[in-house]
């Protein structure tokens, strides 16, 4: 139920004004995004991390949004070293507006991002956009072998999406959004997410196992050795301020361990997103809400 809640905060404009207004969430928000996204890049790389970086926002709403979007993630890609990644959300690159529209603006990213050797995921959205993130991506496979693409476990169609996208970079996730038909409990979304993962690493692509939960990180590694996966076969991520200390730990460990790293203002929505996918996190928000300074 609190997950649900929040989720449904994350859609509130009421509550988005009332909280990004307040003086006394810069702490929270600067533990979850970055506030110079470049420094934050360079500190991560130094310890050793992956990175995935992500520019908030969504939903442009006319072409001109779209054409901005794409140049902000061309000045990124100056930022990045060669072996990062770019997490695109298609919304942001006009997908409401035509599919046909975002996928021109996401080749011209993956064009760019190749040339820097970076490469880009598509990012997981809203339920009603899921037909046309894997239309786009497989478009856009056909030029970019390498692109990358988010599968939702709490989705009900997720392991049939995982069997369809063999031989291709797949980010598994649980999700941080809701749909008819989806998966609400816990355990469903596990369940679902191990099935998920036992056809990714059984198969030819790239799994890009994305939870911060133990039992599900030691069940990752496990298939991984049963598949014959050494660390350059498969990686792991999570959240950019969750759980850094496991981060280095994994990195310690030999693993390819890559930190999903947003930035921008527009953090409203993703933070309660965040926050309803650990709600153990909610007790930081608050404390630091009420805290003063």
């Amino acid at each position: 139920m609190l997950r649900q809640a929040m989720l449904a905060l994350s859609r509130s404009r009421r509550a988005e004004r009332l909280v990004t207004t307040s003086p006394l969430t810069a702490d929270v928000v600067r533990r979850y995004v970055a506030d110079d996204v470049g420094a934050a890049v360079g500190e991560l790389t130094r310890r050793g991390l992956l990175v995935t970086v992500d520019r908030l926002g969504e939903d442009a709403t006319d072409e001109a949004q779209a054409e901005a979007a794409v140049a902000a993630y061309l000045s990124l890609l100056r930022l990045l070293p060669a072996g990062a990644d770019v997490s695109v959300k298609l919304t942001a690159l006009g997908l409401r507006l035509s599919q046909r529209l975002a996928t021109a603006n996401a080749a011209a990213i993956c064009a760019a991002a190749a040339g820097d050797g970076v490469t880009v995921t598509l990012d997981a959205e809203e339920h009603d956009t899921v037909a046309g993130l894997h239309a786009v991506h497989a478009a856009l496979r056909k030029d970019h072998a390498d692109v990358g693409v988010v599968v939702q476990a709490y989705l009900p169609d997720s392991l049939d999406r995982c069997e369809r996208l063999d031989g291709a970079r797949v980010r598994l996730c649980k999700g941080a959004y809701t749909a008819p038909g989806g998966h609400t409990r816990p355990i469903d979304i596990d369940r679902s997410f191990v099935r998920c993962l036992k056809v990714l690493m059984a198969g030819t692509g790239y799994p890009m196992v994305a939870t911060h939960d133990p039992r599900l990180l030691r069940i990752a590694s496990t298939l991984a050795v049963l598949h014959g996966r050494d660390a350059t076969g498969f990686e792991y991520q999570m959240l950019y301020g969750v759980r850094p200390d496991e981060q280095l730990r994994l990195t310690g460990l030999g693993a390819r361990m890559r930190v999903y790293v947003p930035y921008g203002s527009d953090w409203y929505a993703y933070l309660m997103r965040r926050l309803a996918e650990r709600p153990r996190n909610l007790t930081f928000f608050l404390r630091s809400l009420v805290s003063r300074h």
